[in-house]
């Protein structure tokens, strides 16, 4: 098998139809043989039956399998193990990819002879976006384009994002699977459930020992907005547990501290609020949101290092 695509999904079978449509439709111009993955993370809906359904009557070789350890990580790391392709292409349940998506993923590894390749993801959303989330707040809805050209990605700057990348699958023997300490747990609905960072630690694992990544423009998917990630508190809860994730995860010994809190933390969280109450004075509660996010990455990561 040349290509295994691997769909982690966790309650939310009502999203599958679009997502295999959108497979269904794929133009292949060269002789390749794909796969799909379902990995159903412990759903209790309908997942199993409907992905079973579907199977026999898509154009495409579906399979389903089955995760019982609650985590997006750890479905991942599931469907790695299950996979037959030698490329694995992962996206989520909410992404619809273009036509000519596989194809370029496909190209690109046999051209540029890469470890990983990443396209570019466009939101779309049911409902008008709220005016506090500015353009660039769009990477925390997903959203990725670094262009219209394809080029070799550092893997530190530049980076695949999850709902659209792939990776040789010889890679996990190189730098491991993904971190299962890390990542979105359930529907990530609740404040212990969201958490991100897994791409992003296997990304910089695999630039550390010299993998080679690329862009490629014509990758393209778009990812379907569900209504909590337009709520503030959605963008908060993230940035919050991003800070109390990164102080947990670093080694550095401090010798300046306050109930274990380096006193550097106390710093930035100060200058922060202090930014926020500045541009909400003067620039209104949309515009000054943005700080607000980093206010509460810094309460996050002084909590972290409170609790180590």
């Amino acid at each position: 098998m040349d290509i295994s695509i691997i769909i982690c999904t966790y309650n939310r079978a009502d999203n599958l139809q679009e997502c295999f449509d959108c497979l269904a439709t794929q133009e292949i111009n060269s002789g390749f043989s794909w796969e799909v993955l379902l990995v159903d993370n412990n759903s209790s809906d309908h997942t199993k039956h409907f992905t079973e359904e579907y199977s026999t009557e898509c154009n495409f070789h579906l399979r389903y399998t089955f995760a019982s350890q609650q985590g997006l990580s750890f479905a991942r790391n599931h469907g790695i193990k299950e996979s037959k392709g030698s490329f694995l292409i992962f996206i989520d349940d909410d992404i619809r990819v273009s036509k000519k998506w596989l194809q370029s993923i496909y190209n690109t590894f046999i051209t540029y002879q890469c470890d990983a390749v990443g396209g570019r993801i466009h939101i779309e959303s049911p409902a008008k976006l709220p005016k506090w989330i500015t353009p660039d707040m769009y990477g925390f809805l997903g959203h990725q384009d670094f262009g219209d050209q394809a080029h070799p990605m550092d893997g530190y700057k530049e980076y695949p994002f999850g709902g659209n990348m792939a990776i040789r699958h010889s890679v996990v023997n190189k730098i491991g699977l993904f971190d299962i300490e890390m990542g979105r747990k359930g529907e990530g609905l609740k404040k212990d459930e969201l958490f991100k960072g897994e791409e992003t630690d296997f990304f910089h694992r695999l630039a550390d020992v010299g993998g080679k990544f690329y862009y490629q423009p014509d990758a393209l998917v778009f990812h379907k907005i569900l209504p909590h990630q337009l709520k503030q508190r959605f963008f908060l809860t993230l940035h919050n547990n991003a800070g109390q994730t990164q102080a947990l995860r670093d080694k550095e010994e401090y010798k300046r501290t306050l109930a274990g809190i380096p006193l550097f933390i106390f710093i930035q969280l100060i200058r922060s609020m202090g930014k926020y109450v500045n541009q909400l004075t003067f620039d209104g509660i949309n515009s000054s949101f943005r700080q607000l996010m980093n206010v509460y990455y810094f309460f996050g990561m002084a909590y972290g290092y409170y609790c180590k």
